[in-house]
């Protein structure tokens, strides 16, 4: 079993929190895998100074690995593919973002709802703060408070990769 579900909401409305819920409920039944877009450029994983830093500014593919992960670095963009052919040994991979990737995804909103989101989602994780009148009525709404019910929806409607 290796499936795909993607999540998607402007900045602040959860969806970092929601994934790390999901996760951290779902690893001891799965091998979960998560991808996280950064459209802005702004993530930092190494400090200057450092060897994996310097070997970085080459502009070299870099692979950190220690007794207890393997980190890769690389100044090329991937394609959905490829990084499912680096990552290889999943059950479940939760991507956050890249809505232009064919994957089902929840969208995820607390306060204001941004319509331009509809077009991407299967369905929304909304709490009290959202209007739900403004949901069009054939996207399905989930209670973002309530982990079980969205871990359903995800096991249901994750997407076979």
């Amino acid at each position: 079993m290796r499936k795909a579900i993607a999540f998607t909401g402007p900045s602040n409305s959860g969806k970092t929190t929601l994934i790390e819920k999901i996760a951290k409920r779902l690893i001891s039944s799965y091998k979960i895998a998560i991808i996280k877009n950064d459209p802005g450029d702004k993530a930092q994983f190494d400090r200057e100074g450092k060897d994996s830093y310097k070997f970085f500014q080459t502009g070299a593919e870099v692979v950190v690995t220690s007794p207890t992960r393997t980190t890769y670095f690389s100044h090329r963009q991937k394609s959905l593919d490829e990084i499912v052919d680096m990552i290889k040994d999943f059950d479940i991979l939760l991507v956050e973002g890249l809505k232009y990737l064919p994957l089902p995804r929840l969208g995820v909103f607390r306060g204001d709802i941004d319509e331009s989101y509809f077009r991407y989602i299967k369905a929304v994780a909304v709490d009290d703060t959202v209007d739900r009148s403004k949901i069009p009525s054939h996207i399905e709404v989930l209670d973002l408070n309530n982990i079980d019910e969205i871990i359903d929806w995800v096991l249901k409607n994750a997407q076979d990769i």
